[in-house]
């Protein structure tokens, strides 16, 4: 399983782990090396010695002549009796402690006899002590000191990637005039990771020009069919014709008036937020309402549903008509489609407004799905293909506000919009 810790982390973890693994067998070489002289170079010295005293001095009948730290003990000599503590050592070297006492003893047995040497080693286990106390206190210091120099270090490593880390982070960098990342870097890891994200921010510029001009280039070509339209319209109008070819008429007219008011959303859109002119805010959400209200009671109306358009609060708010308008006809649209008998109400609130239905409601695990493109509900009416609520939710987000959707105690789903998110 891929680790999830900090990249900075992993290299601190690793650095101490390496000089612990390298300091830990560093010390314990140094205790081996000791033990090793201990027991081979004292034992072939001892050894040495109690030969010579055996056949030098003792085969001459003369005293040991041993340094004041070495006793020799022989069961076959009376005046060297071997002491309880040494009676049952084997033959070699011994390592003797006794309380404080330390005692190097090296045994030989000859012709069923015991000689042997004892060397008295408090001092030199003393110095063993410390020598031992100092290792481990040097091994102690030496991990400290790598965990301080491994946060160093993987600050040091990690610099380069956190820099690029927060001009990747930076919004200007989809901006056209941004300049590329890579000549900042060296040609290392880090280098060939900028010049891999510009090669992939050149291609998502590209994308979002080509959409940006399409989007443009299509808002701008339809004008002109969609004023034609409209135009022929108000001319058939004004002749005498039969109700029921006044209604084609007049379907045609509202049909013309709403690709208009899309492509003015659309080319809302693909402008630059940085283009202010673009984006005026000169509407109150009154206004617009009743703009709304005007266009879809009567049809809502003529389908035999109550239709409602009221004010519970105050709001004194200006908001751009073009995309406010969109939002607020698009949820009286839904609801119109799906709503078969009962109300439609448009309730205008203090920063912001809803639209509620007595319709067949909305499944709650489709609550977010719905807002998603090419996603329709499971009751989905007419031919749509699933984008109106989407679009009403690219505005939202554009214009920094909030829609939320909940089904009614009563039945059907109400449509909230809220204008002030920090509220």
């Amino acid at each position: 399983m891929v680790s999830k810790q900090p990249f900075s982390r992993r290299i601190l973890i690793a650095f101490v782990l390496m000089t612990t693994l390298v300091s830990g067998l560093f010390s314990l070489s140094i205790v081996a090396v000791v033990h090793f002289i201990e027991e081979n170079l004292v034992s072939e010295e001892l050894n040495r010695e109690l030969g010579k005293v055996l056949e030098e001095d003792i085969q001459h009948g003369r005293p040991p002549r041993l340094d004041s730290m070495t006793q020799f003990f022989s069961s076959e000599q009376p005046q060297y009796p071997i002491p309880a503590r040494f009676a049952d050592l084997p033959a070699g070297f011994t390592e003797v402690v006794d309380g404080t006492e330390a005692f190097y003893v090296f045994s030989r047995k000859m012709n069923g006899q015991t000689h042997l040497l004892a060397q008295e080693q408090h001092e030199f286990e003393a110095h063993e002590q410390a020598l031992f106390d100092v290792v481990l206190a040097g091994f102690l210091l030496t991990v400290v000191g790598a965990w301080g120099l491994g946060l160093i270090m993987a600050r040091k490593v990690m610099a380069p990637v956190s820099r690029l880390a927060q001009q990747v982070r930076h919004r200007d960098q989809l901006h056209v005039l941004a300049p590329p990342l890579a000549p900042e870097y060296p040609d290392d890891e880090v280098g060939q990771l900028a010049a891999a994200f510009d090669s992939t921010l050149g291609q998502v510029r590209q994308s979002l020009e080509r959409e940006r001009l399409f989007t443009s280039d299509v808002s701008h070509e339809l004008r002109t069919p969609l004023m034609i339209i409209a135009t022929s319209c108000e001319l058939l109008a004004e002749g005498h014709l039969p109700p029921r070819e006044r209604e084609q008429i007049e379907r045609i007219s509202r049909a013309s008036e709403e690709m208009r008011d899309l492509v003015q959303t659309f080319l809302q859109l693909a402008r630059d937020k940085a283009n202010a002119s673009a984006f005026v805010a000169n509407s109150s959400l009154a206004d617009v309402a009743t703009e709304q209200a005007n266009r879809w009671g009567p049809l809502l109306t003529e389908k035999g549903l109550d239709f409602q358009c009221r004010q519970e609060g105050p709001d004194a708010g200006l908001y751009n008509p073009v995309l406010l308008n969109t939002v607020m006809a698009n949820l009286l649209r839904n609801a119109l489609h799906y709503t078969e008998r009962g109300f439609v109400h448009l309730v205008l609130t203090t920063g912001g407004f809803r639209v509620e239905d007595s319709g067949m409601g909305i499944a709650p695990e489709q609550h977010e799905q719905i807002f998603q493109p090419f996603v329709r509900g499971a009751e989905a009416r007419g031919e749509g293909l699933g984008l109106g609520l989407s679009l009403v939710k690219r505005i939202c987000s554009k214009q920094g506000w909030m829609i939320s959707v909940r089904n009614l105690e009563e039945g059907g789903s109400c449509f909230t919009v809220a204008f002030n998110t920090d509220a």
